[in-house]
């Protein structure tokens, strides 16, 4: 099985290396490794864990006009490609991969099995604090989408339609998702880590109205 998780992270890392709005091989890096740490303290299955958190975002849906079976599909193709690996896992990570992303304030969330909740947990993780931040305005600016329009305000209550064509401006994405996360993590380890990140993001967000208010 190792051999298949490190034959994996050569075909997302070549893959995913160009990719500039923020779901790029680092932050598939990160949340493997997070979602690794959390499964051994949780005695979770581990191969399942470090596949789906390596191809959860080898088709991100947001970059495939919505298509939220495009990841799990990617996934199934380069995962039928072992047939030492068993049938059970495969449908598992695919169904992880297809239900763990956010989608709106107003989706009810699919629940997801102890391994999904996990990288369901990491992969937001990655969402959060300065790196949170970081990718937030990477994924902006790769869309076209301003920083900041007052007039703009954020869009609440979203059902996964209204949130997969939302163009709102970047800092409006803190009120529509990343302030979010925090009440919305599952493990301990999630939970605790989550505290700190949305701490600095509400700290993050103060510095920027005081400098934009000229009050700095």
């Amino acid at each position: 099985m190792n051999q298949i998780i490190s034959k994996t992270a050569v075909y997302v890392r070549e893959t995913l290396h160009n990719d500039s709005s923020g779901h790029d091989w680092q932050h598939v890096y990160h949340v493997w490794k997070t979602a690794a740490k959390i499964a051994r303290e949780e005695n979770a299955d581990l191969v399942t864990v470090e596949l789906a958190a390596l191809l959860h975002d080898i088709a991100d849906w947001k970059d495939h006009d919505g298509d939220i079976f495009a990841g799990p599909r990617a996934a199934r193709n380069w995962l039928e490609r072992f047939p030492e690996l068993d049938r059970n896992i495969i449908d598992e990570i695919c169904f992880i991969i297809e239900n763990m992303s956010f989608k709106g304030s107003n989706e009810k969330p699919v629940r997801l099995s102890l391994e999904g909740q996990i990288v369901q947990d990491a992969d937001r993780l990655d969402a959060m604090g300065a790196v949170g931040i970081a990718r937030t305005f990477a994924y902006g600016g790769k869309k076209g989408r301003l920083i900041y329009d007052p007039a703009v305000k954020p869009a609440t209550h979203m059902n996964r339609d209204t949130y997969i064509n939302n163009t709102g401006p970047t800092i409006n994405h803190f009120y529509e998702k990343l302030l979010l996360l925090k009440d919305l993590m599952n493990t301990d380890y999630g939970k605790k880590l989550a505290e700190g990140r949305h701490a600095y993001m509400e700290n993050f967000l103060a510095e920027f109205f005081a400098e934009w208010e000229g009050e700095r």
